[in-house]
């Protein structure tokens, strides 16, 4: 086995991830490495990089052959690849145990939450990473001129320029950051999608022992989500735009497994709340933002394409936000791509809302010192004062903690305002 297996993946026209850099840095230091998000995110392409050998566990085959010889993972190659290891939940252990006796160094990959939990949960052991779909950096559309991480210091340059405008934002955003379908013309990239949909309600839910009866159920539920995407509506507001009028709604457990389902497949990605850790501010909201993993998938279940969206057609789901699905959308893409550079640079993101709706910040990027940055995105070219007051209002409350304020648009050009604000085009935002 070994090289042979490793020969499968290893194409010529593979995409560069940004988490390429952080597993080069890593991958010979530590023993094991979990990389775990969506179907189609590019996981194993990435991961078999840097392995030695491979172990499919999407295959019937390897995992009889691994559960009737599990020292089979300590004489192979290594670095060793363990790909779907939650096919085969017992691997966690194995690996795990041989890390303990200090024999070999192992990348995992998932797709889903096992159905049995392993033993142990590998704290100290495994260090996992979320990969999502391709970032508007990954996707080569500009070169970043702002760096996210740099927005952390006090000479952070903001400058640059970029060609692209709101008919391209709204290209990519119905274009999809799955790497296999990112570049599909239009036909074919609209059967890829519907085929994701059928594979994740058909297959992926009884993989996770939840068989779906009602499958139009499911389909309304999941577009009713889309509906609602950057939206911190509540989750009986959605299950009623997925059933309206119907006077016998799917019973609240069953609406619960949906959402367990989904978020154990990654394909719900959710903007948690921010709460402050070394600050104090009142009142402040504790639901997550609805975000689908990829706002392509959110576009396809709403049955829009980018002229749609360009046009305002969007009549589907409009009690569930405010404004228009585009900027929704857009604000989707920007918050996936800085999730992307906030793993990169080692943050984590969560959005601000005061419970009563009177501020909002749409991205709060936290380090693990304390120190954040606040991010507005507007689907805007030159924003308004207006636009930037509960950033000043942020900055106000917790002067010692935000680093820098940003509002990431669709404009041309990227530059502070006289009022130390940092325009960005979200094409020139990169880690």
């Amino acid at each position: 086995m070994g090289w042979r297996i490793c020969s499968v993946y290893r194409v010529t026209d593979y995409r560069r991830r940004l988490l390429d850099d952080v597993l080069d840095e890593l991958v010979d230091e530590l023993p094991a490495i979990e990389i775990y998000g969506a179907k189609g995110v590019g996981k194993t392409a990435t991961a078999v990089r840097r392995a030695r050998s491979v172990i499919r566990l999407d295959s019937d085959q390897e995992r009889s052959l691994l559960a009737g010889d599990p020292d089979r993972i300590r004489r192979q190659d290594h670095p060793l690849l363990i790909d779907e290891w939650q096919r085969h939940p017992e691997s966690w252990d194995l690996v795990r145990r041989a890390v303990d006796d200090h024999v070999g160094s192992y990348l995992l990959t998932g797709s889903a939450v096992p159905v049995s939990a392993p033993t142990h949960s590998g704290a100290g052991r495994m260090v996992p990473y979320r990969m999502r779909p391709m970032s508007l950096v990954e996707r080569g559309l500009a070169a970043p001129s702002v760096s996210l991480g740099a927005l952390f210091r006090p000479d952070a340059v903001i400058d640059g320029e970029t060609a692209l405008a709101v008919p391209e934002y709204a290209d990519e955003i119905t274009a999809s950051g799955f790497p296999d379908i990112h570049g599909l013309g239009p036909r074919a990239r609209t059967a890829r999608l519907e085929g994701y949909v059928h594979t994740i309600v058909q297959r992926s839910f009884p993989e996770q022992g939840v068989v779906v009866k009602k499958p139009r159920t499911l389909r309304a539920w999941m577009t009713a989500y889309a509906a609602a995407t950057s939206k911190a509506v509540t989750y009986s507001k959605i299950l009623d735009a997925a059933t309206p009028g119907e006077a016998e709604k799917p019973a609240r457990s069953t609406i619960q497994n949906y959402r367990d389902v989904l978020d154990g497949l990654w394909m719900l990605d959710p903007i948690p709340a921010w709460l402050p850790t070394r600050n104090h501010l009142n009142r402040l909201a504790k639901a997550p933002k609805h975000q689908l993993a990829d706002p392509a998938l959110a576009a396809h279940l709403l049955g829009i394409d980018a002229e749609g969206l360009l046009s305002g057609e969007d009549t589907r789901g409009t009690e569930l936000r405010e404004g228009t699905l585009l900027g929704a959308l857009f604000e989707n893409l920007v918050a996936q791509s800085v999730q992307v550079y906030a793993e990169v640079i080692g943050a984590h993101v969560g959005h601000l809302r005061t419970q009563r709706g009177e501020h909002e910040v749409d991205l709060i990027v936290e380090r693990r010192d304390g120190r954040v940055v606040a991010v507005e995105i507007k689907l805007s070219t030159a924003p308004t004062d207006h636009d930037l007051r509960h950033l000043h209002w942020l900055k106000e409350k917790l002067p010692d903690q935000v680093a820098d304020l940003v509002v990431v648009t669709t404009g041309k050009y990227a530059y502070r305002r006289t009022d130390g604000i940092a325009v960005v085009p979200a094409a020139l935002l990169g880690p």
